[in-house]
């Protein structure tokens, strides 16, 4: 039986992912930053959960997460929490949500990444939840400059990370779960989160030192840098 460790999990594709690892019978650590108020997360309650509390915007929050691991060794790791922002204009730019946005969607994924690293099992796999919307040669329409940047910021990230955890037998992936219908995606999105979420898992499924380093849709297409 895998472990398998979910950031945002409290809803829309982190709640799914908990979902469907937990219907093959895995084992899955959730975390969010108030599990008392994550309901939906809450009702999947069984002995195969444990639900933790995170705040991936504050580095304390961070840093003490293998504390709550109770000594147990990761299978995969899958880094799904991320913010949008609301000012996404080029006249609207403001820094401080800039730069909150960063902390949470490419500083974050890195701190956890070193603090966990220790607790990896043998072999085990890491995915980050990006966006098409930070590939530079997919960005044909412009804008969206505080999330596109985020995401491309992370993209690079994990590319590094691609590179420096090779030796140690740990591959990592770029994912795009595609525009799904969550709180982020909207109501007019194209896919639901069991469609993006069953694709995402296959590709980590069949993730490997050959694919490590990449970036996948959640169907398993390549996508360019």
């Amino acid at each position: 039986m895998s472990l398998i460790l979910v950031t945002g999990a409290n809803r829309g594709i982190g709640l799914e992912f908990t979902r469907q690892y937990l219907s093959r019978g895995e084992r899955v650590i959730a975390c969010c930053r108030n599990p008392d108020q994550s309901s939906e997360l809450q009702s999947l309650a069984c002995p195969e959960l444990d639900i933790i509390s995170l705040d991936v915007s504050d580095e304390a929050s961070i840093t003490s997460l293998p504390g709550q691991l109770g000594g147990q060794k990761i299978t995969v790791f899958i880094n799904n929490a991320g913010v949008y922002g609301s000012k996404q204009a080029l006249d609207q730019i403001d820094l401080s949500e800039w730069i909150e946005v960063f902390r949470v969607n490419t500083m974050a994924p890195l701190l956890l990444t070193r603090v966990l690293l220790p607790y990896m099992d043998a072999g085990a796999r890491l995915a980050f939840l990006s966006s098409k919307m930070g590939s530079i040669a997919e960005n044909t329409s412009g804008s969206t400059y505080v999330y596109r940047s985020s995401k491309t910021a992370l993209n690079q990230v994990v590319r590094s990370l691609s590179h420096d955890l090779a030796h140690q037998g740990l591959p990592v992936v770029v994912l795009h779960p595609g525009w799904v219908k969550t709180d982020m995606g909207g109501p007019n999105a194209l896919i639901d989160t069991q469609t993006s979420v069953k694709g995402l898992i296959s590709v980590i499924d069949n993730l490997d030192e050959s694919t490590s380093g990449h970036f996948f849709n959640y169907d398993g297409a390549e996508i360019p840098w």
